[in-house]
């Protein structure tokens, strides 16, 4: 793969794994929310796989193969079955309404790449210049964790989060070993499968898990 080729393909990636983040914070619907959180995962594994074939490294290209199969298949696919069991649903209350998140967003953005400067200086390259897009993912994961009401919402904020830390992983080093990426993955998809039991159980109690309305119950 020649380098342009490389930097073309690796600017493609960070910019659906950057857009797909943000995306979140515009739409309401979980069921959207779910598949731009696929959209990421697809997104973060052709990253991985950009990386694996610049580098010639088959098992770097393997990684991102079971990355896309379980971010952007499995732990979709789980959520979905959570969404189906409640007959879907929508954020209705965020606490911080759409267009200040994605104001909030770009200053998280302006942060990233503040913060980020250092490293780049440290060691110049198209994947280490990436790195502020997967920060600014991460600070995005942060916001929607702390600032969406919905159970599921929060917990594709975690993922979020957890998707950024693996591609700034992937980006400032020559790959993650793929043991360290499979445990850390099988955590990750035993977490969602945990939300799965328990959303089934509130709202088999409860009616819902909005969790303003279950504070209102507990008081």
């Amino acid at each position: 793969m020649s380098d342009s080729v490389y930097v073309l393909l690796l600017d493609l990636a960070c910019g659906a794994f950057l857009l797909a983040g943000v995306l979140v914070l515009w739409r309401r619907d979980l069921a959207a929310i779910v598949w731009l959180f696929a959209l990421q995962g697809l997104a973060l594994a052709f990253l991985v796989v950009v990386l694996g074939l610049y580098q010639r490294q088959v098992e770097l290209v393997l990684v991102g193969v079971g990355v896309g199969g379980l971010r952007a298949g499995l732990l979709p696919y789980f959520m979905r079955r959570v969404l189906a069991a409640g007959g879907g649903g929508r954020e209705t209350r965020p606490l911080v309404n759409v267009a200040t998140s994605l104001l909030v967003a770009s200053v998280l953005a302006m942060l990233a790449y503040a913060v980020s400067q250092p490293l780049i200086r440290l060691a110049p390259s198209p994947a280490t210049q990436a790195v502020p897009i997967a920060l600014t993912v991460l600070l995005v994961g942060f916001f929607v964790l702390v600032t969406r009401r919905r159970a599921l919402s929060q917990v594709v904020g975690f993922l979020l989060i957890d998707n950024a830390v693996t591609a700034t992983a992937f980006l400032t080093t020559s790959g993650v070993p793929l043991v360290v990426e499979l445990g850390v993955s099988l955590d990750v998809l035993l977490a969602v499968l945990v939300l799965q039991v328990l959303t089934t159980r509130m709202r088999a109690a409860f009616g819902g898990t909005d969790l303003d309305e279950l504070r209102e119950l507990h008081d």
